[in-house]
């Protein structure tokens, strides 16, 4: 599934961010090489970061 259409990133995209380390949709962003841009995907990637970061613990 597509989280940001702006960036073209998928779902397993900001997963992996997370996995890696990735605390917020930015910083999962710049680890992929992109940055923010419309905001539209914010809460839909936020979703995604508090589910790895939950399995993780």
């Amino acid at each position: 599934m597509v989280v940001c259409v702006c960036n073209a990133i998928r779902e397993r995209d900001v997963r992996e961010a997370a996995r890696n380390g990735a605390r917020s949709p930015g910083k999962a962003y710049e680890k992929l090489g992109c940055r923010l841009q419309c905001g539209q995907c914010v809460p839909f990637a936020r979703s995604i970061i508090s589910q790895e970061r939950a399995i993780a613990c």
